[in-house]
């Protein structure tokens, strides 16, 4: 028998959804369906600063008036010991390191990853590995040791790429991939130090950590998202073997354009959903955009 088709709708409730969004959510939603498989709601409402309740609630009614189902649902927010546990497994290996950087050193680092223009993506920096060690961790010790032992993170944690080394994939849509690391990326962030001293503040994991931890943890077949992600694929996979997790199939969506070419984003505001349901769209108005 095959793997039982297991897909997931991952908005993050940071704004309005768009027509970007809904076209990615649509083709994850016909994907889903077509193989008679399972289809998650998966808020990714991790960051508080950010992530508000009333963009959680007006995405759900967005994507049931788009008449867009879905069979389970989970928030991140409820799962931070989940990523947390993620975090110690890959200190304990070896595969993450505490770094001290803050933005503005990263900021002055003249350090740039090679991009694809094609893929437009939000990139972070190609780091300068100042705070690498020079060796694996062999033996826990200072924050690492500190981190192992208690529950809360003390700082901000990288995961440690293996030097020039190729991750490669198939994407169902964009075909063969192949990004390398120190060149295309490098030690990238899991985790956010906490910003207060609050003990129940344990920091933020990022988005590379949490979305591994729950494709795995929810038994996700195939990802559908939109291709300026492509790259983050490539990182993601690394952690999935360092975590022993198996590696999902990949559709990354080409991206949807505005009147001057530019991919869509939640600055969007005339292309929000809520804002082209206002206007008197009908959902077969808004699929007949895509």
């Amino acid at each position: 028998m095959s793997t039982p088709y297991i897909g997931r709708l991952a908005p993050s409730p940071t704004g309005l959804l768009h027509l970007g969004h809904a076209r990615t959510f649509y083709i994850a939603h016909q994907h889903a369906r077509a193989a008679n498989g399972t289809l998650y709601l998966r808020d990714e409402d991790i960051d508080p600063q950010r992530s508000r309740p009333e963009f959680s609630a007006a995405m759900r009614e967005d994507l049931l008036w788009l008449g867009l189902t879905w069979d389970a649902e989970l928030r991140q927010s409820d799962r931070l010991p989940l990523y947390l546990a993620a975090l110690h497994q890959l200190l304990a290996a070896g595969f993450a390191y505490p770094c001290s950087c803050s933005r503005r050193d990263l900021a002055l680092s003249t350090h740039a990853p090679h991009e694809d223009p094609a893929a437009e993506s939000d990139d972070e920096p190609l780091y300068n590995n100042r705070c690498r060690p020079t060796a694996p961790v062999a033996n826990l010790s200072g924050p690492v040791a500190d981190l192992i032992n208690t529950p809360r993170p003390r700082s901000t944690y990288r995961f440690r790429t293996p030097d020039q080394t190729p991750s490669s994939f198939t994407d169902l849509n964009a075909g063969p991939q192949t990004f390398t690391t120190s060149t295309d990326f490098g030690d990238f962030l899991i985790w956010r130090k906490p910003l207060t001293s609050d003990p129940s503040d344990i920091g933020l994991p990022s988005y590379q950590l949490t979305c591994v931890v729950d494709d795995a943890l929810t038994a996700i077949t195939e990802v559908v998202r939109g291709r300026d992600l492509l790259k983050s694929t490539a990182r993601q996979i690394l952690l999935q073997r360092a975590l022993n997790y198996p590696t999902p199939a990949y559709y990354h969506c080409d991206l949807l354009r505005d009147s001057n070419g530019v991919r869509l984003a939640k600055r969007h505001d005339a292309l929000a959903l809520r804002t082209l349901r206002a206007n008197g769209l009908s959902p077969a108005d808004v699929l007949a955009m895509f």
